[in-house]
């Protein structure tokens, strides 16, 4: 007996859409083409370590006209936050959505009554749909590539360590529980990564859609429960995970839920002849490759940039202010004494962190010559303010600042901390634990 193939059902090559799935279709037509067009998704379709491709929504004339609609729409006053944030929950993105709303929706309606004739949208279907998996395979290779190389949530920095946990906000709070677990966050990214990769090779396009959705849905339950502000695009890839599967629904209800044989895929190849179809599958995979490599090089970059493999400060550590004068008078280590630093932190070459009595941070630039055995810190809002230090350093665990700082003589005792005495970084994995260490 031969076994008999389901035949495909909702086949979009040959049956007419109903009047919903027209309407629908134009809608996310308009509108996700719009969204990709104006947001990061395009620059991460071409990604270009040297350059930072700007989001086309922030450029001219999109920039004017949300702008614009801010003001006098939603009485926005002031000028807008635009870029350079770190944001995606700025006034400007929700702005930007609604524009393209007001843009999609009328825009739809119009063209249901212009082509109100039209049976199916096929060939115009195939072909977005082929945009909307590469539009979100971009972004999986982005996110997952900064966690497979754990740079998003890199491991707490040296301030991290010594600052209150109460002094946390909920997202630090986040990316300091992720990132001190870079197996977990590795995995995380591994996750994001293989949707990707699925997504972008034909044949297994429906399920990198459905391991997209997971991950998406994780990490929009994330944003939210963590004040992550990247709730609005995470969303939306949430959505455009869904466009690519709504079409298989039926099949993955069988599967899932029925008990039955699942249909054929019903999604339309792009080409009429299978050569021309295993062509363009090839050169999707190939894109894809390049997707892969170009966010690999650019990891790799960021992690000698700024991640693990990031050069450290000449000073590295965390240093206790054992004694410190101001003016020649002893500064007793109070609670209550807000101009007495607590600890000395240097984690990178260009900055410099000082911990008061009450744990709160003072941050500065920090220029450090280790011939002349000089450091020198400035305010970046204060161009006026100096402070020139040389430094004698009495072995390894020992050192002496002594100089001016805005105008008043100051001399400080260091005394290095070690690193490793803090649980977070000398606790490691453990296969066997007789008791849970929860502490």
């Amino acid at each position: 007996m031969q076994a008999q193939t389901a035949p495909a059902r909702n086949d979009l090559r040959i049956q007419r859409w109903g009047l919903v799935s027209r309407v629908a279709f134009r809608f996310c037509l308009v509108y996700f083409g719009l969204y990709c067009l104006t947001t990061q998704i395009l620059g991460g379709l071409f990604p270009n370590p040297r350059y930072d491709i700007p989001d086309p929504g922030t450029l001219w004339p999109v920039r004017q006209i949300v702008s614009w609609t801010a003001a006098h729409v939603f009485r926005v006053a002031g000028q807008l936050v635009v870029e350079g944030s770190g944001s995606g929950d700025k006034t400007f993105d929700w702005v930007l959505v609604f524009c393209l709303l007001v843009v999609a929706a009328p825009a739809t309606v119009i063209w249901s009554v212009v082509d109100r004739r039209r049976e199916s949208y096929a060939a115009l279907y195939r072909w977005f749909h082929l945009s909307i998996r590469f539009a979100l395979a971009s972004e999986m290779f982005l996110y997952g590539m900064v966690k497979v190389v754990p740079l998003q949530m890199p491991f707490p920095f040296l301030n991290r360590l010594v600052e209150p946990y109460g002094n946390f906000s909920p997202m630090g709070v986040l990316w300091a529980s992720v990132g001190s677990s870079p197996g977990y966050e590795i995995f995380a990214g591994s996750a994001e990564m293989l949707a990707g990769i699925l997504l972008v090779i034909p044949r297994t396009a429906t399920l990198g859609a459905l391991i997209c959705l997971a991950d998406t849905v994780q990490i929009f339950a994330l944003n939210m429960t963590y004040d992550v502000p990247v709730k609005l695009f995470a969303f939306h890839l949430i959505l455009m995970a869904l466009f690519l599967l709504v079409p298989e629904l039926p099949r993955l209800a069988d599967f899932f839920f029925r008990n039955r044989i699942a249909a054929t895929s019903a999604q339309p190849e792009l080409f009429r002849t299978p050569r021309a179809n295993r062509i363009a599958a090839v050169a999707q995979i190939l894109f894809g490759i390049g997707l892969v490599c170009m966010n690999g090089w650019a990891a790799r970059k960021s992690w000698y940039e700024y991640g693990g493999g990031r050069a450290k400060s000449a000073l590295y550590g965390i240093w206790n202010v054992e004694q410190m004068s101001i003016d020649g008078k002893l500064r007793s280590p109070l609670l209550t004494d807000y101009g007495r630093w607590r600890r000395a932190i240097f984690d990178f070459p260009d900055f410099a962190d000082f911990q008061r009595m009450d744990d709160s941070f003072a941050a500065f630039g920090a220029s450090i010559d280790v011939h002349a055995k000089t450091l020198t810190l400035t305010k970046r809002r204060d161009a006026k303010w100096k402070a020139h230090f040389t430094f004698l350093r009495a072995g390894q665990n020992r050192v002496t600042l002594d100089g001016d700082m805005d105008g008043h003589p100051v001399l400080m005792q260091l005394a290095l901390m070690d690193r490793n005495k803090f649980l977070l970084v000398s606790r490691g994995f453990h296969w066997i634990q007789e008791y849970p260490f929860n502490r």
